[in-house]
């Protein structure tokens, strides 16, 4: 039985939205506006006005848990008549199971297996050892990411046209074309292939074109703004027999280009589909009101968007706090200290985030965090002292502050690769028990006695010199630690590694590094850094109850939270530097977007903060607040500054006072602030 109360609870564009059944309607939905509460109510109403069977659905998601999500909500409404929705789904599996039914058609049998990144990356490194291609400066996640990159153009090897200012190019097409038939040998696929695959024998064959286009009256898609090119094709190939196609989404929350995702695909949706009906969701049930007209206000800078006016039926509540602190590591004492003394009080740590634009921005937080004993917990990625190159950079000073550091030994001695293998390694540990010596005494006892092979031997005789020259830069030369581990990472070449393998995590990597080097200009000596590490990393990570959030704000999109902090918005760190050399005018706002899908997963309180000054790559650098921060309403702001000059203080200072600048500077109220505490 269907429950017909599903139309009672919808806003008037809502219900509007789930009772237009004909043609191509585009739902732009903005942040909290019960997107998907409209995409269950508009199927079920497909089902209760007998326009479609259940089978004759295709409702498309991005992720398995919005899914379910729908799956359980449809299930709510339309009862055991929720079973026939058999192609309800995410792209990668409806396009799997359409492939298997056609598999003949792409070469394959019906039983091709799926691939994931670990066997991917296992037969990038077999092809490219076979074709003497050096995967140390050219990483097999950077060649699949750009074989993955022509996969969403609806490229087939033989289809790709070398773009002639990338380099690596012309290296990785040949790898793409050996890589593609070895997957057909082994009658496999990787996920890319699964739509690829499918828009291809759609396009090649109009007789099952006809069959699906046909089958599927209706068209479901969510979060239609995150499509790539071959996802918006093989949408358009399906919906073109009945043309009743309806796209949710919202063109301000477009943040992974990436990724691949193109805006273009939402902005020229009616451009595409004919006769569009566009429906705009403005009615927010998360944020007070004084979160989304700053967010609106913000958004409103971009050019290239629909349009909208978010409004909510809750309260104005709190205003906006905008911040603004001396330094980092006072900014994150800050909002310690507002959790603790005010947040705390009303919410749970678990309904407290904060987001920031680059992960390595979470160090100063965990520091803090971990100094007063506040639980915390990092969704969507790896706290700092326990990411791979801060960890191999602590091994190395492990190891020289002592030699008998036999498991920071075993971490380094071949990182980065020195020819000392897994068998070498056996018989370096073998002789060690034997002889009653740690493993650096074993390998110079084993050198000496010539008991290592000819290739390891180089490479362990030059890892052994080299821990022996950095002690004496330690201990005779007096090198201070930071310094020490900026010879280290040189000598070693473990710098080099990072920046000549063209990998896509190693600039996180390389920032990560320059954040350690950063925490360690707090602390006198090697041994009392060591000491901070070991404390920092051995408190018990999964202890119960309640924990702050913390994470960026990419991986924040789909949450919400009652109280949400915003900080590092300065120049060059948001909106980020790369971000705007490399795209321009649309990489900033990308930028902006993202800083309003910040913003918008506050539901009462949202606090943005900035400092003047940041320790960033070993140095102070004098920093300019954002230029995100002059486009925020003043009215829905409340400004605070913390200085421990008391002169310099919110009350006798006016944030927005302008005065004789040379031409083209920007933001004359915070620079003034800027000369001010100088």
């Amino acid at each position: 039985m269907i429950n017909k109360d599903y139309l009672e609870n919808l806003n008037e564009p809502q219900k509007e939205a789930v009772l237009h059944l004909d043609g191509p309607l585009l739902i732009v939905a903005g942040a909290g506006s019960g997107k998907t509460k409209v995409l269950t109510s508009r199927i079920a109403n497909i089902i209760k006005e007998k326009k479609a069977f259940p089978n004759q659905i295709l409702a498309v998601t991005f992720t398995n848990k919005a899914a379910k999500e729908m799956q359980n909500r449809v299930s709510n409404i339309l009862g055991a008549a929720a079973i026939g929705l058999s192609w309800l789904g995410t792209f990668h599996s409806i396009c799997a199971k359409l492939l298997r039914k056609h598999a003949s058609a792409a070469n394959l049998n019906s039983n091709f297996t799926i691939i994931d990144t670990d066997d991917q990356i296992r037969l990038i490194k077999n092809i490219c050892k076979a074709e003497n291609v050096d995967i140390k400066q050219l990483s097999p996640r950077f060649i699949l990411a750009i074989i993955d990159r022509w996969k969403n153009k609806g490229y087939y090897p033989s289809e790709v046209i070398i773009n002639k200012k990338d380099i690596y190019e012309k290296t990785i097409l040949p790898l793409y074309k050996i890589y593609q038939q070895k997957l057909t040998d082994l009658n496999s696929c990787d996920f890319g292939d699964l739509i690829l695959h499918t828009v291809k024998i759609l396009e090649n064959y109009s007789d099952i074109r006809e069959i699906y286009s046909k089958n599927f009256k209706y068209i479901l898609v969510d979060e239609y703004q995150d499509t790539n090119f071959i996802q918006s094709r093989w949408l358009n190939l399906l919906s073109e027999k009945n043309k009743n196609i309806c796209c949710v989404g919202d063109d301000d929350q477009s943040i992974y280009s990436w990724r691949g995702a193109e805006i273009k695909n939402f902005l020229e949706f009616d451009q595409v589909y004919e006769n569009t009906k566009v429906i705009r969701l403005e009615q927010n049930y998360r944020s007070s009101q004084n979160i989304l007209s700053v967010a609106s206000n913000l958004i409103a800078n971009n050019q290239n968007r629909v349009g909208k006016n978010l409004t909510t039926t809750m309260e104005e509540g709190d205003l906006v706090q905008l911040n603004c602190f001396k330094n980092g590591k006072d900014e994150a004492i800050g909002v310690s200290d507002e959790i603790e003394k005010k947040i705390k009080k009303k919410f749970s740590y678990n309904n407290v985030a904060i987001l920031v634009r680059a992960i390595f921005q979470t160090r100063e937080f965990e520091e803090r965090f971990l100094k007063i004993g506040m639980p915390y917990r990092i969704l969507g990625g790896t706290k700092f002292y326990e990411r791979a190159e801060i960890k191999d950079c602590v091994a190395y000073l492990r190891l020289i502050h002592q030699e008998k550091d036999d498991l920071a030994f075993e971490r380094i001695v071949n990182n980065p690769k020195r020819a000392i293998g897994d068998s070498t390694l056996k018989n370096i540990h073998e002789f060690a028990k034997v002889n009653n010596l740690n493993l650096e005494r074993a390998s110079i006892k084993m050198l000496e006695q010539n008991l290592i092979k000819p290739k390891a031997k180089i490479g362990l005789g030059f890892f052994i010199n080299s821990l022996n020259k950095w002690r004496n830069d330690l201990e005779i030369k007096k090198s201070n630690h930071v310094k020490l581990l900026q010879i280290v990472l040189d000598e070693s070449g473990y710098s080099a590694m990072l920046k000549n393998k063209k990998d896509l995590d190693n600039e996180n990597r390389l920032e990560n590094i320059k954040e350690l080097l950063s925490a360690m200009k707090e602390f006198d000596n090697l041994e009392s850094f060591l000491e901070h590490v070991s404390l920092a990393t051995s408190v018990d990570q999964e202890w119960d109850g309640e924990k702050v959030n913390m994470m960026t704000m990419h991986a924040a999109k789909g949450l919400e939270f009652d109280v949400v902090f915003l900080p590092g918005w300065e120049e060059g760190l948001f909106p980020h530097q790369k971000s705007i050399e490399e795209k321009g005018q649309k990489g900033l706002e990308e930028e902006r977007r993202l800083a309003y899908v910040g913003i918008t997963r506050a539901k009462q309180k949202a606090i943005i903060s900035f400092s003047m000054n940041r320790f960033y790559q070993g140095d102070w650098i004098d920093s300019m607040a954002s230029r995100f921060i002059e486009e925020l309403p003043e009215k829905n702001l409340e400004k605070n500054s913390f200085f421990d000059d008391e002169a310099n203080t919110e009350e006798d200072f006016d944030f927005n006072q302008d005065f004789e600048l040379e031409e083209g500077t920007r933001s004359p109220g915070w620079i003034r602030y800027q000369k001010r505490i100088k």
